[in-house]
């Protein structure tokens, strides 16, 4: 079994790269791709991680997870089998996570306004080496008694129509697939039917992407069900598009969603899925070698 779209606590997870190392091995995967939010700084730790038990084979798969625009909202682009030392890439999520640095900072001063003293300082102290998202926000509102959970949080402040909520400025998607490419990547569309758009629109949507050089989407996911899951398996055939798919983990963030099998525990993902993976990277490493 395997889970292509993890999160550690380098992003929004709750789970250290090692945790999740640990915990992959528990639950029986044979791999998983860390696929933190614009970010690559767990994955160095997790792959050292996954070295030291030898005895229990574990692939750590390169991985993130770039938010890009779309019309009035955004869409998630994942990277897969990237080279997380590749500079370019490095480079343009250093410039995403400034952008939600900027974004958290007026986001803090509209906390401030409403008398909740909480600073992008506080933030940042206490959760050292993590980009900073909305998750952190709800985490100290909680922590300091003025929500009683994620729910209440985003509900009277951090949902998009809550006071303190402010968009976000997101990469282009065609310069997300472009980067993971670059790093020698595969750009897989991440849950694509949590974007709620009409059919047809959902279709202009993939084939635009796919002109872009998207290669794969997510056909398996945490929320989906089998009915909506033979649907995307329908469309990335019409596409070509490798079928990917993963659970979405986020630890104690994502209540009753877990790792390898989902929400509920309704998920499970084969090792053969990861087969024409390896076929496109071999055909890929081929082509540049003739």
């Amino acid at each position: 079994m395997i889970d292509l779209h993890v999160h550690s606590n380098c992003s929004d997870g709750t789970l250290s790269p090692a945790e999740l190392v640990a915990l992959a091995r528990q639950v029986g995967l044979s791999a998983f791709a860390l696929t933190d939010h614009d970010t690559v700084c767990g994955v160095a730790a997790a792959k050292e991680a996954a070295k030291k038990d030898t005895e229990k084979d574990l692939l750590v798969i390169s991985g993130t997870e770039i938010s890009a625009a779309y019309k009035d909202r955004d869409i998630h682009i994942l990277g897969l089998f990237i080279d997380e030392t590749n500079e370019t890439l490095k480079k343009e999520l250093a410039r995403s996570c400034a952008g939600r640095d900027a974004r958290n900072l007026e986001m803090a001063k509209r906390f401030q306004a409403l008398g909740i003293p909480v600073t992008l300082e506080d933030l940042t102290k206490e959760n050292p080496d993590t980009v900073i998202t909305r998750a952190h926000f709800a985490k100290y509102l909680i922590a300091h008694h003025y929500v009683k959970d994620n729910e209440e949080a985003f509900s009277r402040f951090l949902g998009y129509d809550a006071p303190c909520f402010i968009p976000r400025t997101y990469m282009a998607p065609e310069r997300a697939i472009s980067i993971i490419l670059e790093a020698g990547g595969i750009p897989v569309l991440a849950h694509p039917l949590t974007y709620h758009l009409p059919h047809e629109d959902l279709l202009r949507l993939i084939s635009s992407l796919v002109e872009m050089g998207l290669c794969g989407m997510e056909v398996y996911y945490s929320s989906f069900t089998n009915e909506e899951r033979d649907l995307l398996a329908g469309i990335a055939n019409r596409f070509g598009l490798l079928k990917s798919g993963g659970s979405d983990f986020h630890g104690s963030n994502k209540p009753n969603l877990f790792l390898g099998t989902g929400r509920n525990q309704n998920l499970a993902i084969e090792d053969s899925v990861l087969l024409p993976f390896f076929e496109y990277l071999e055909k890929k490493k081929a082509g540049r070698s003739t």
